[in-house]
């Protein structure tokens, strides 16, 4: 039936079925007779076993998505990776996506192969509007597609940082709807911003004529974002949309999923990808899914949402004892954010310093966002880098919710956490009390003179 098993299968049942894909191929044949560059040929009979001897890869050299005669078992392996990937992102939310194919390379490459597809048809295009997210592949997607982009900055409602949906239309507007290749919004962020406004977004998109492709990095494993999406294509116009392997179904990084709901233009971008590809991605994942089935993955959707409430209350209780505050970012589902004010007040490397600190007791994904960084990309100035804001009010620090954490994942966090924070404070009231010290000779060497 083309889609995702209810209940998963156990392993000995996948690698049974992996190996009667493998002997559909041509490379695998008793009496194999190769006289071309490409025969599936594999010096090392470890790199066989660990592609289960699927060594011909996914389509053919003008079509990624197209069928390869001498090898009819990873073709249909492709095939089937993409009709079930498609069930889960419907289970997932996207209800009315028409198709989606997995291709081999990661979320940034991916969003450029869109926008190289929607350059044949917006010859005149040269702008790219994109409301500021301080994370460099996707910025660096559109430059590598040969773009401007078109910086939106983002509007600051309590804590969360929104899109400027006024802004948008009237640059569109100015620069004219014929010069602007595609909106490019985001979906999954790191706290305080929160997902785009996809609805508005995809109605300025229908009215004015322009394209729209959405960011949707880890966004499949929450339902608020793919529910932007179903509901942006439900009002308005949403071409295509992005997301990770790795992020959303725990495999191996070097995979994404462009999805659609105009089954003609997905195709076209499958088309637009030079060459064969590697299967690996779509191994992966079928894998995967294949011992979670579709049951599994729900659970896993379930536990991610339970453990982002509880990741949430705890985090609140310790900086409430830090004097600090977790900031009220509501419309972020999988990503949250808590203040450090006070080790910003007290020490300005404080803040750095506790990154470091994190990082060498084995915290990894915390993101530590100081005041007024500023770095350049391409070019390209940002103020306040990685706090999506040129003056975002404080620093803070990051932790997220995403697919597969555990209890013990955040319960050991909040812990080692606490530890720094501790030493941060202790530290930061040593300097201050030296620094006292100092000014108070100063003072009295000054009054001696």
């Amino acid at each position: 039936k083309g889609k995702c098993p209810e209940d998963g299968w156990d392993e000995s049942t996948i690698e049974l079925f992996l190996h009667e894909l493998a002997i559909m191929d041509s490379n695998n044949f008793l009496g194999n007779c190769g006289v071309g560059e490409r025969e599936g040929r594999v010096a090392s009979g470890l790199v066989a076993r660990r592609h289960y001897r699927l060594i011909h890869g996914i389509g053919r050299s003008g079509d990624i998505s197209a069928v390869q005669p001498k090898a009819a078992g990873s073709s249909l392996l492709n095939k089937l990776t993409n009709s079930v990937v498609l069930d889960i992102i419907k289970l997932a939310g996207v209800r009315t996506v028409t198709n989606c194919f997995v291709v081999p390379m990661a979320t940034g490459m991916s969003l450029t192969l869109c926008f190289l597809t929607l350059r044949h048809k917006r010859p005149k295009a040269k702008y790219i509007i994109w409301p500021r997210i301080d994370q460099k592949s996707c910025f660096k997607s559109m430059i590598t597609a040969g773009f401007e982009p078109v910086v939106i900055e983002n509007v600051l409602e309590g804590d969360e940082l929104r899109t400027d949906i006024e802004a948008v239309e009237a640059k569109i507007k100015a620069l004219g709807a014929e010069n602007i290749l595609c909106v490019h919004s985001t979906t999954s962020c790191f706290a305080p911003r929160v997902p785009d406004r996809l609805e508005e977004l995809a109605v300025i998109c229908a009215n004015y004529d322009v394209p729209h492709i959405v960011n949707n990095a880890y966004g499949v494993q929450s339902s608020k974002c793919m529910h932007l999406i179903q509901q942006g294509a439900r009002v308005g116009r949403i071409d295509a949309f992005v997301q990770s392997l790795d992020k959303n179904f725990m495999v191996p990084v070097g995979g994404a999923i462009i999805a659609g709901f105009n089954e003609s233009f997905i195709q076209e971008i499958s088309k637009m990808y030079p060459g064969k590809a590697s299967a690996s991605p779509s191994l992966d994942v079928l894998i995967t899914l294949l011992s979670l089935g579709a049951s599994g993955y729900k659970q896993l959707l379930k536990e991610r949402k339970e453990m982002f409430s509880y990741l949430s209350s705890e985090l609140k209780k310790l900086a409430d004892n830090y004097n600090e505050r977790l900031l009220h970012t509501p419309h972020n589902p999988i990503s949250l954010a808590m203040s450090l004010k006070n080790l910003d007040e007290n020490n300005d490397a404080a803040v750095t310093q506790l990154g470091s600190m994190l990082f060498t007791r084995q915290v990894s994904g915390a993101r530590v966002v100081p005041c007024g960084s500023v770095q350049t990309v391409n070019n390209y100035t940002f103020k306040g880098f990685m706090s999506h804001a040129n003056d975002y009010p404080c620093a803070y620090l990051n932790a997220a919710s995403a697919i597969g954490i555990k209890k013990q994942d955040v319960d050991v966090f909040l812990k080692r956490l606490d530890k720094c924070l501790k030493t941060s404070r202790k530290e930061s009231k040593k300097e201050k009390s030296v620094n006292e010290i100092s000014n108070s000779n100063t003072g009295t060497e000054q009054l001696e003179d």
